[in-house]
């Protein structure tokens, strides 16, 4: 068996696509989710093996990266290989390839932790599963994530998205998948720019948006279903064309902290589709939404 599978075959539907008109970041998510299905049940330990040992795989970290971008109607296929094996747990890594041009348009590095489903809680990979993932595992040649500095308190941080989570985002594990914790991610991100100014009218006139390029995302606590909750976001920083913001995901009713996203991205000229300096009046209307970074 080949270390890399062809784990997902698609396109870009019309509705799919965001106001910088092109594949939203949370639709990526829909396509590793099967992705990640696939590449663990060829491996022997997706639904077959959970049904028979209750034993599953819950995504605890993402590195994205977003190099090229993805619009309407464009076919892809996404490539899938387990990159590294521990006691408990395993890393995936995707790559996501337009299928007409071959260019590699986005890598996912996936860290799962095998978890007892019953239990909730982390076991070593049972002793008959171990040597055949060893034995699979492939090099990875994914970008090297850069650790940058984080927010240390709540200042700058507004409340951005609040609602429950549905009985229909319950995944194989038994809780809520991580794709819909990006959808409330994309929405927080819609909430934060109209606190900016840059809402859906001032991107039509202006021909203005923003492009994600990177994702760093971390799972902290599992939802059930009914679960309430509030995303709370702010900008981390803004460079020339580079905009830095955190996103923060918390269980209304317990106060914990959920998820956190690190997504970085740039101001997109709509019509050249190319990263374009950050607008003076943006810059001066970010201020009160801006994150403090320990000095």
């Amino acid at each position: 068996m080949s270390a890399w599978i062809d784990s997902y075959r698609g396109s870009v539907k019309a509705w799919e696509c965001d106001t910088t008109e092109h594949f939203t970041v949370a639709y990526y998510f829909d396509r590793f989710a099967d992705a990640t299905l696939r590449l663990m049940e060829e491996h022997d330990i997706g639904l077959t093996s959970m049904r028979e040992r209750r034993r599953g795989n819950a995504t605890v970290d993402c590195f994205v990266t977003y190099s090229k971008e993805l619009r309407a109607g464009d076919p892809f296929h996404i490539e899938s290989a387990i990159i590294g094996v521990e006691e408990k747990g395993i890393r995936a890594g995707h790559k996501l390839i337009n299928s007409a041009t071959g260019d590699l348009c986005t890598t996912l590095e996936q860290y799962m932790v095998h978890i007892d489903m019953d239990a909730r809680r982390a076991v070593a990979i049972a002793d008959d599963k171990r040597p055949a993932l060893q034995a699979a595992v492939a090099a990875w040649d994914g970008p090297k994530r850069e650790e940058r500095p984080q927010p240390e308190s709540d200042v700058g941080f507004i409340l951005t998205h609040r609602d429950t989570t549905k009985p229909w985002e319950i995944d194989i594990v038994g809780h809520i998948g991580f794709q819909f914790y990006v959808h409330r991610f994309s929405s927080a991100g819609a909430q934060l720019f109209a606190a900016m100014g840059i809402d859906a009218d001032y991107q039509r006139v202006n021909r203005l948006g923003f492009s994600t390029f990177e994702f760093q995302l971390r799972f902290r606590k599992e939802l059930d279903a009914g679960a309430i909750v509030d995303v709370k976001s702010a900008l981390v920083h803004i460079g020339g064309s580079s905009i830095r913001i955190q996103h923060r995901l918390y269980n209304a009713a317990t106060g914990e902290l959920s998820a956190v996203l690190d997504q970085l991205g740039v101001m997109l000229d709509l019509d050249a589709r190319r990263p374009t300096r950050v607008p003076d009046d943006i810059r001066e209307r970010a201020k009160p939404v801006m994150a403090v970074l320990p000095q």
